[in-house]
């Protein structure tokens, strides 16, 4: 995979990475126009935004992590999982490429993106530092429940107004993930279609900066 990307702004090396992953029919190149907005808080952070691997039939221009024709729990499941491996491989590059761990880490989705964001990071090898999850929702809930797997801190944002993914799918990952163990925080954007509003712009960042000063 390959795509968009913004380095650190202080000039240094990265101390942490957060990769950002687009919804479907989009692309790196969109999904890191959120980065500069957080580089202030996040001066030595490496903002990663690969486009998937399959380009999107019906939008020429835009990359899918699956094809997704249906909100199916099964489907979901199925195309999180098939997609997974080539974010774990991408993410395993960059960490041994600037000597970096899990816990340097940060996952952010969007929609499609957020699905991948938390079916990767709460299967990874170690405990990331934290996943934001924008207009999204979690799959493959049933399956975590019969293994050990890693329980990152998790903010999900969602618009009231959203037509694509539903609101109620803040609430319903928000109960399969208290119900798995993980720590959630949510906030519901009232009026806010599917997209990603200042308000919760700033909640991501905060998040996640207060996550790698943690770490």
């Amino acid at each position: 995979m390959n795509g968009a990307s913004l380095q650190p702004r202080s000039g240094g090396a990265p101390k942490n990475i957060v990769v950002l992953l687009h919804g479907f029919g989009s692309s790196g190149t969109d999904m890191i126009s959120l980065a500069p907005q957080w580089q202030e808080a996040l001066p030595d952070t490496l903002f990663l935004a690969p486009h998937a691997p399959q380009r999107c039939g019906m939008m020429a221009r835009g990359y899918q992590w699956w094809g997704l024709s249906g909100f199916a729990p099964s489907a979901l499941a199925a195309g999180a999982a098939l997609a997974a491996p080539a974010i774990d491989t991408f993410i395993d590059r960059k960490l041994a490429q600037y000597g970096l761990t899990d816990e340097n880490l940060a996952l952010v989705g969007f929609s499609q993106g957020t699905m991948m964001a938390l079916h990767v990071a709460l299967r990874r090898p170690g405990r990331v530092a934290a996943v934001v999850g924008y207009s999204g929702l979690l799959t493959s809930a049933a399956e975590l429940a019969h293994r050990d797997f890693s329980k990152p801190p998790v903010l999900l944002v969602h618009g009231t107004a959203d037509p694509v993914v539903p609101v109620a799918a803040l609430h319903m990952s928000e109960a399969e993930l208290k119900r798995l163990g993980v720590e959630v925080t949510t906030h519901i954007s009232h009026g806010v279609a599917h997209t990603v509003d200042p308000v919760g712009l700033k909640l991501g960042r905060d998040f996640v900066a207060e996550a790698f000063a943690r770490s």
